[in-house]
């Protein structure tokens, strides 16, 4: 009986997930309420507050959700640019829907008071540092900085904006500019 507990409970706790992820999503940080996270799934909003514990916990879960991987293959990769270059092209990703989420969900509530905290320190342990380590020299957080504005600008206007000369260009042509210019950002400068 214990374990179908913990199963219902794991259950109920991932569609609470869901829906916060969904309604994060479409509204901002504000407009976004427990109860109305708690009616999607049918519980009581005093189950959001002991499985997530506040509004503040459930956003940050939402936002760091899945993420600890992401920079895995990037580790692996022969090198960084095209492995970059493959994450903001989406190539071989069969999560870029969940990435194009999240980083609406950032845009969404990054000038909320209360979400900007939780949004920065979010990519900054989750995104910045992580890239940061992958690289060498001095200036390691100003250059994965750098490449995390390249990408995430190219990821809004191609995808977001559906800037069509993005869209419909060559993959070969975009990938080799987009890797150059990735390249150029990672770069350790010289005599460092």
């Amino acid at each position: 009986m214990g374990g179908a507990v913990r199963k219902s409970a794991a259950a109920t706790r991932e569609k609470l997930l869901a829906s916060a992820r969904q309604r994060f999503l479409r509204e901002s940080y504000e407009n976004v309420g427990l109860r109305d996270i708690a009616a999607d799934v049918g519980v009581d909003v005093a189950l959001v507050g002991r499985y997530f514990g506040s509004k503040e916990q459930l956003f940050t879960e939402v936002l760091r959700g899945g993420k600890a991987d992401w920079l895995e293959p990037l580790a692996k990769a022969d090198d960084l640019a095209e492995g970059l270059t493959a994450l903001a092209s989406e190539k071989h990703r069969s999560d870029s829907n969940e990435h194009l989420e999240g980083l609406l969900i950032l845009l969404r509530s990054v000038s909320s008071p209360t979400a900007a905290p939780l949004v920065r320190a979010a990519f900054r342990d989750d995104v910045l540092e992580p890239l940061a380590k992958l690289l060498s020299g001095s200036d390691r957080d100003l250059r994965a900085g750098i490449a995390m504005g390249v990408i995430m600008g190219t990821t809004i206007v191609r995808s977001i904006m559906n800037v069509e000369a993005l869209q419909c260009c060559d993959a070969g042509l975009f990938e080799s500019k987009l890797a150059h210019i990735l390249r150029c950002a990672i770069e350790t400068p010289e005599g460092k």
